[in-house]
């Protein structure tokens, strides 16, 4: 029989703000349907002794700051979205703090600058130390004003939109 006492497991939301050491407040989306966590990174470079460089975010994210990171310590890992695309990324240790918790974890460096947040963070990254609670957002996300317009040219034109937007 196990004795120890497991300690309560912090409830977050769906979207969080986090800190990737001295960067704070940083918006954050939790996807328990991505396998691992990854970052915005820009000028990713390889130095000729094999010491990987990259600038966490770029110069349109509020976050980015222009420091240089470098690191000895990463791996290499394929990346199947859901849409069945494959990347290679390399992979890095950062220290991470969500809900006042700080802990290293293993994000995949990408170009995330066409997505709304830029940092996910994935099931390996909270299993056992969080529980998900989808009601919950702590960054609040502006409604999409492209939805209204969307919807307003499907109503003109059913055939039209169906031709243009889904049948390429």
């Amino acid at each position: 029989m196990d004795t120890d006492k497991q300690q309560p497991l912090s409830i977050i939301g769906s979207t969080e703000y986090v800190d990737i050491g001295d960067t704070k407040g940083i918006p954050a989306k939790i996807d328990t349907g991505a396998d691992t966590s990854s970052i915005w990174v820009s000028g990713i470079e390889m130095g000729e002794d094999g010491v990987l460089f990259f600038t966490l975010f770029d110069k349109k994210c509020p976050h980015y700051t222009g420091n240089r990171l470098e690191s000895t310590s990463y791996t290499a890992k394929v990346i199947r979205s859901s849409h069945g695309d494959s990347q290679i990324r390399y992979c890095v240790k950062l220290p991470l703090t969500i809900k006042g918790k700080t802990f290293e974890t293993t994000f995949t460096l990408a170009n995330r600058s066409r997505n709304h947040f830029p940092i996910l963070i994935g099931r390996r990254t909270i299993k056992g130390k969080f529980l998900v609670d989808v009601s919950k957002n702590a960054v609040s996300r502006q409604y999409s004003a492209d939805s209204p317009k969307l919807n307003q040219k499907l109503k003109e034109d059913p055939q039209g939109f169906h031709e243009k937007y889904i049948a390429k």
